[in-house]
């Protein structure tokens, strides 16, 4: 009896990661690659070589207490280096990340004066593309069959945990 009652958190743990959405997509930029977010990067071209969408993540490091990360509302602060107005500021610790959850353009600037210098990016933010042809959603009669197969598999894996567990069950 011991041993069913082990099992039944295996079990239920494994109908909870079968019912779960599949993990998202999603993907971690380290803004400079190698180079991380520091003077004398071309962040200019940087952005060229990657396709960002949303959900996405950008990672800032730097040298700690010497830059800081700076989002700001639009390209005239940006062009400007003007962090007066930040939609976010960060300058603590040696990292900074944030998550790309909208469309559009984001803005960042480095506000301790190496902007100037070209500490700045600027990246374009897509929608996620669509899941491809295996991964499509079944049609409304397909999701209504996936649902029902749902419903059998959950109740025999009730009544199977209940035999195992010796619990009485009307049949």
């Amino acid at each position: 009896m011991a041993a069913a009652r082990n099992l039944l958190p295996l079990l239920t743990l494994l109908l909870f990661a079968a019912a779960a959405p599949a993990p998202s997509a999603a993907t971690k930029f380290v803004v400079g690659d190698k180079q991380n977010w520091a003077p004398n990067v071309n962040y200019t071209t940087w952005p060229d070589k990657y396709h960002f969408h949303v959900d996405d993540w950008l990672q800032f490091n730097y040298q700690k207490g010497m830059y800081d990360v700076v989002q700001v509302a639009d390209e005239a602060a940006y062009e400007k280096c003007d962090p007066s107005n930040p939609v976010v500021s960060y300058d603590r610790g040696r990292n900074f990340v944030i998550q790309l959850n909208r469309t559009g353009r984001y803005y960042f600037i480095c506000s301790r004066g190496y902007c100037w210098g070209g500490m700045k990016v600027t990246v374009l933010v897509d929608p996620r593309p669509a899941p491809p042809p295996s991964a499509v959603a079944p049609s409304a009669s397909g999701a209504a069959a996936a649902a029902a197969g749902l419903s059998w598999a959950l109740a025999a894996a009730a009544l199977l945990c209940a035999a195992v567990l010796g619990l009485p069950f009307a049949a």
